[in-house]
C-alpha cells in the first residue's frame, strides 16, 4: 500500500523545466553565434564561388551549399572547416 504524503515535485519540475528551456536557449544562442561565424568563414568563396547560386536565389542554402561542396579544392580552409562541422 502507497502511503500518501506530500511530495515537493511541483518545485522540482518547475526547476527541471526552467533548467531546460535556460539550457536550450544557451545552446541556440552559441549555435547561432557560431552558424554566423561559418557564414562569415565562407561569406567570400560563396561570391567567388556560387554567383549563379545566388542570383537565382540567395536563400537557397541547399545549392549553396552544393555549390561550396562542388567547389571544395577551391574554397577556404576555413570554409572547408565550417562545411565539415555540419557533415558536408
Amino acid at each position: 500500500m502507497a502511503e500518501n504524503h506530500p511530495t515537493r515535485t511541483g518545485p522540482a519540475i518547475l526547476t527541471a523545466i526552467c533548467a531546460l528551456v535556460l539550457g536550450i536557449s544557451g545552446v541556440q544562442q552559441v549555435s547561432a553565434q557560431a552558424n554566423d561565424q561559418e557564414r562569415a568563414a565562407c561569406r567570400q568563396d560563396v561570391k567567388r564561388f556560387c554567383q549563379a547560386e545566388l542570383q537565382r536565389n540567395p536563400d537557397d542554402v541547399i545549392s549553396i551549399t552544393g555549390c561550396l561542396q562542388a567547389n571544395r579544392s577551391r574554397i577556404s580552409r576555413v570554409c572547408r572547416s565550417a562545411l565539415a562541422n555540419h557533415g558536408q
